[in-house]
């Protein structure tokens, strides 16, 4: 039986929710991640995926000024640079040099990869549209990668920013 409330009660309920950090180079050519929730998949054929990041967040230029973006799963074991690339602007910080991490170059599109991510996602812009106080984009997938070893996912998985794996 489903009672009225009030949006925000509704939506606390939530969790877990994914986690995923995507990552664009900048007009400078340094690469700037960012950690956001809100993800999808939004074709199968072709392969694409949507992200949804706030209005105003350095990301939001960084992906328009390069037209690609690297959708990266982050496994449980990165939690502490989820939590940095998710609290700092990469207007005033290079988030890759104040927090080391692995990482390789893409291979089909000027991005990088987080080479200890369950996977990653190569995807090349195709379309925007402002939302509310987010833009969606839009990204067609031209290249994926898994690791070669199992990684559990990351998940938001209560209030206040605690996260971890979603054990089944």
């Amino acid at each position: 039986m489903q009672k009225k409330t009030d949006y925000a009660t509704a939506v606390a309920t939530k969790y877990p929710e994914q986690v995923v950090i995507v990552v664009a180079k900048d007009a400078r050519g340094r690469a700037n991640p960012i950690t956001i929730g809100w993800t999808m998949i939004a074709s199968g054929s072709p392969p694409m995926m949507a992200i949804a990041v706030a209005n105003g967040h350095y990301s939001v230029e960084a992906i328009r000024s390069s037209g690609c973006f690297t959708i990266a799963y982050p496994s449980a074991e990165m939690a502490d640079a989820a939590l940095f690339f998710g609290s700092r602007s990469g207007r005033e910080v290079d988030k890759f040099a104040e927090f080391r991490c692995a990482t390789k170059n893409a291979e089909a599109i000027d991005s990088i990869l987080l080479d200890d991510a369950a996977a990653n996602f190569e995807c090349v812009l195709k379309s925007e549209t402002q939302a509310g106080d987010h833009v969606i984009f839009v990204g067609q997938v031209v290249c994926s990668h898994v690791n070669g070893e199992a990684r559990k996912r990351l998940y938001v998985v209560g209030p206040g920013h605690k996260m971890g794996p979603v054990k089944v």
